[in-house]
């Protein structure tokens, strides 16, 4: 695979660093890709979006979600007190961490646990100053100045 050089990236512009930050993430290829929980990412809206992650075998106080830095930090910890002894272990309780670069303006909703199923909703919520807004156009200005008599002595 081809290597690019984004450092005339990071020159000639400014306040483009998260992009160019992704591009060169997107474009690496030594870093391996965790499979590991699988998940989902739907579009349930034109502004929301949910992430579904795959946690057989955790309970709701071993997950923890965190935005931090323009990212979403899904993790995942099993407590060290089970003490049954299995003869087949088949469900993968392993500890994880699994990290989403979210756009800007993107927040996280809510959070739910059901059925092994993490259910993380996230919103785009764009400022109304980055809102597209319609500029009315004005007519011919009429000069309302009044004309001042002058008085000659």
């Amino acid at each position: 695979m081809r290597n690019f050089d984004l450092s005339p990236l990071y020159r000639a512009t400014v306040g483009f660093d998260r992009v160019a930050d992704l591009m060169d993430r997107a474009l690496t290829s030594d870093v391996a890709q965790p499979t590991y929980p699988p998940y989902n990412i739907e579009k349930i809206d034109e502004n929301a979006y949910r992430i579904s992650v795959a946690v057989a075998g955790f309970g709701s106080d071993e997950l923890g979600v965190e935005m931090k830095d323009g990212g979403l930090i899904v993790t995942g910890r099993k407590s060290e007190d089970d003490t049954r002894s299995y003869l087949h272990r088949g469900i993968a309780t392993r500890a994880f961490e699994r990290r989403f670069a979210l756009a800007d303006h993107v927040k996280v909703t809510g959070a739910s646990h059901e059925n092994g199923m993490l259910h993380i909703d996230l919103v785009r919520e764009v400022p109304e100053a980055l809102k597209p807004r319609r500029i009315e156009i004005a007519g011919p200005a009429k000069t309302g100045a009044k004309q001042v008599e002058t008085v000659e002595a």
